[in-house]
């Protein structure tokens, strides 16, 4: 019999990769190995200069059900440290290519926060989000309480986390937690169908675009226009602007080089 691998990876032609966790056995929940097989591949991919976008997505229809709860069980704080038991969503952070999750199921507990740690998130419609880690005595500790803090809002945010009760994709799309929806069953084709999309861009403004989204999170609005002005500028020393301005001027497709 094969033994199934819990993550792998396929890389597309069209400059794209999709990484899918694959443990049906436990709704693709997270125990160490899988979150340090995840951020090995992603890191891999993010260092290939073949792909310019990453899809992230569960199979079995759901995303990822929640972080196993019975290897959580007896660490100690000491063993999260040398473990370093969050190191997946410091690498998904930590991407330079764009990351989109592609959402079916469930997205609980360190699964809202995997997909938090992405650029988009394209969700089913059937789809449900949520920070249940209260009900385990414990509480949201990859990103969960400050990422939805910046995307819901205080109030909101205090409601998932404190009830540890999910939300639905059409109220999470409603409140701008999800980029955007689609019918069960298409999140991975409309996830893989805008990767395309991404993967077609010029590269240097993509990079642009994105450090510029991270940083400004928790920046001033001025100090942040300052910066992307300076960034804006700082393009049109590059062949690809060159390129896009005439290939658009001539009505062809652009060839970009990433120069």
């Amino acid at each position: 019999m094969t033994t199934a691998v819990p993550v792998r990876h396929d890389l597309h032609p069209d400059g794209y990769a999709v990484v899918t966790l694959d443990r049906p056995e436990r709704r693709n929940a997270l125990n160490l190995d899988i979150k340090n097989r995840l951020a090995d591949t992603l890191a891999r991919l993010d260092a290939d200069p073949a792909v310019h976008a990453i899809v992230l997505t569960g199979a079995g229809g759901y995303f990822v059900a929640g972080t196993d709860i019975a290897e959580m069980l007896d660490l100690t704080p000491s063993q999260h440290h040398a473990l370093r038991t969050g190191r997946l969503f410091e690498v998904v952070d930590g991407c330079r290519k764009p990351v989109l999750a592609a959402i079916e199921g469930y997205a609980l507990g360190g699964g809202c926060e995997l997909a938090l740690a992405c650029d988009i998130i394209v969700a089913a419609r059937t789809a449900r989000f949520g920070q249940p880690e209260i009900n385990v005595g414990i509480m949201p500790g990859a990103g969960g309480t400050q990422r939805l803090l910046r995307t819901l809002g205080k109030y909101r945010t205090a409601l998932l986390t404190l009830t540890g009760e999910p939300i639905g994709a059409e109220e999470a799309f409603a409140a701008g937690l999800v980029s955007t929806l689609c019918e069960e069953g298409q999140a991975l084709e409309r996830a893989c169908s805008l990767a395309r999309r991404i993967a077609q861009q010029p590269p240097l403004a993509v990079a642009a675009i994105k450090e510029l989204l991270a940083t400004g999170e928790d920046a001033p609005l001025h100090s942040m226009l300052k910066l992307e002005r300076s960034t804006f500028i700082q393009l049109f020393d590059s062949q690809d602007q060159k390129e896009g301005m005439r290939a658009f001027l001539e009505k062809r497709p652009p060839r970009y080089q990433g120069r």
